[in-house]
């Protein structure tokens, strides 16, 4: 199978992963940008929240930690809840697959667990079983079809890479189109269309995945698992400092993440009442919105690959942290950038343009893509030997933490001016860039890599 070059020169299992992929993220993409709406706009409300089984006890633990919650906020806190749980549950997915069932299974298992969520969304009643559907089956099937990725390479095949990159523009794709298909049928026909077309996605990456399995990598038996763990080797000094700042760097992480994962929260509750969403006679979508950021998030991600290869050929290429301070730094324009648009309509009934949408994706997504791929590449960097997955279990606990902060920040939308409110997460994201810069003078010999470590020494 590792000779197989059928696809694009990879194995054939590399196009069925990606086709598969790109199904899965259509759904849960769509699903994701209809869901603060359809809370917000319509389920949340005094009228419909009572059908919603189990809501109740929900809105009291929510509540015992945030004081009473107005629709929106609610709805705010609850997408904060379940975006931040999606990166939580595989690392369940991924013992699941390891000890029990082997990945074939719980990708499907996954697959059906989130057709079932995606459907269960037309029935208000259903719809905390809906998410939990979704959260189960995301954790199931994310992490588990990306390791069938990798396995489909030897360890010293250099395709390897280049095989992320092609699964991962089939998730670009299927960002870009989500919100468009989804949110239009969401938006202008019925939720439930929207919600449905989700499950329809989803269907159809299990079905590509099921007719594409005899070309996926075999499972590793039980006794060859059972081989390969044998005891680690004890930490050193130094990996042990190492864990504890990388541990420490969480915090600083998520505050940096707030004004991207607004996009998906407040944003769109903003948008829908302070920008004019008519174009040329006809009545922009806002989840279209997020189409919009997904596009310059495609392209900032390439312009950011081409910058930092460019500058390593005239000058020494930064690390890994001042990457991530600099990106904290520019993201933080973003919402400083919504800080002026709040102003030209402080006091009037008037909107901002569209074009507002624009400048914010552009200068949050150049940001943004120094920021979580870097992380990634520090935290496997970083990581001592064969606690890799341990690590990049640690790096994803900022996206968890981040999300359901995201969600209890969007709450101040209600209470404050547009100013204040995009003012607030300019302050936090770029208070991100000032520590991490200060991590870097402080610690950057720890962080470094061996080889150069040893250099200074």
């Amino acid at each position: 199978m590792r000779d197989d070059r059928a696809f694009f020169g990879h194995p054939a299992g590399l196009g069925w992963l990606s086709f598969c992929e790109l199904w899965e993220r259509f759904s849960y993409y769509g699903m994701q940008a209809l869901l603060v709406l359809y809370l917000s706009n319509y389920l949340f409300l005094p009228e419909n929240i009572g059908q919603v089984a189990g809501i109740d006890a929900l809105r009291a633990a929510i509540e015992s930690v945030t004081g009473l919650r107005s629709p929106q906020q609610l709805a705010s806190a609850v997408f904060g809840l379940y975006a931040g749980l999606v990166y939580l549950t595989p690392l369940f997915g991924g013992m699941l697959a390891d000890r029990l069932l082997g990945r074939t299974r719980t990708v499907v298992i996954g697959a059906v667990l989130m057709a079932l969520g995606h459907f269960l969304m037309a029935f208000e009643v259903f719809f905390l079983a809906a998410l939990a559907c979704l959260l189960l089956g995301v954790g199931c099937f994310k992490g588990n079809i990306a390791a069938q990725v990798g396995s489909l390479y030897a360890p010293g095949d250099k395709r390897r890479a280049s095989a992320f990159q092609i699964f991962m523009l089939a998730i670009q794709i299927a960002v870009i189109l989500a919100p468009i298909v989804c949110g239009t049928l969401g938006e202008k026909v019925a939720w439930h269309w929207g919600f449905g077309a989700a499950g329809v996605g989803m269907v159809l990456g299990l079905i590509v995945y099921l007719a594409g399995r005899g070309w996926l990598p075999p499972e590793t038996p039980r006794a060859a698992k059972e081989d390969a763990r044998q005891p680690r080797a004890p930490m050193s000094r130094r990996d042990k400092a190492r864990f504890v700042l990388l541990v420490g760097l969480i915090p600083v992480l998520m505050l940096s993440i707030v004004g991207n994962q607004q996009f998906n929260n407040a944003y769109p509750l903003w948008s829908q009442k302070h920008m004019d969403m008519v174009l040329l006679g006809f009545q922009v979508p806002v989840t279209w919105l997020q189409a919009i950021d997904a596009f310059f998030s495609t392209a900032t991600m390439i312009a950011s690959l081409a910058f930092w290869r460019w500058w390593a050929s005239k000058r020494r290429e930064p690390d890994e942290v001042t990457k991530m301070a600099l990106g904290a730094l520019l993201a933080a324009s973003a919402p400083a950038l919504l800080v002026i648009a709040s102003q030209t309509i402080a006091g009037t009934d008037q909107k901002v343009s569209l074009a507002w949408t624009m400048g914010y994706a552009l200068l949050n997504d150049l940001g943004f893509a120094n920021i979580l791929p870097v992380g990634m590449a520090l935290y496997s960097r970083a990581a001592p030997m064969r606690m890799e997955g341990l690590f990049m279990g640690i790096y994803y606990l900022h996206l968890f933490i981040g999300n359901t902060f995201v969600g209890w920040l969007a709450g101040f939308l209600e209470e404050m001016s547009g100013m204040q409110f995009w003012g607030l997460h300019a302050v936090l994201v770029a208070s991100a860039g000032v520590l991490l810069l200060l991590i870097k003078l402080l610690f950057g010999k720890l962080l470094a890599p061996e080889d150069e470590a040893a250099a200074r020494a």
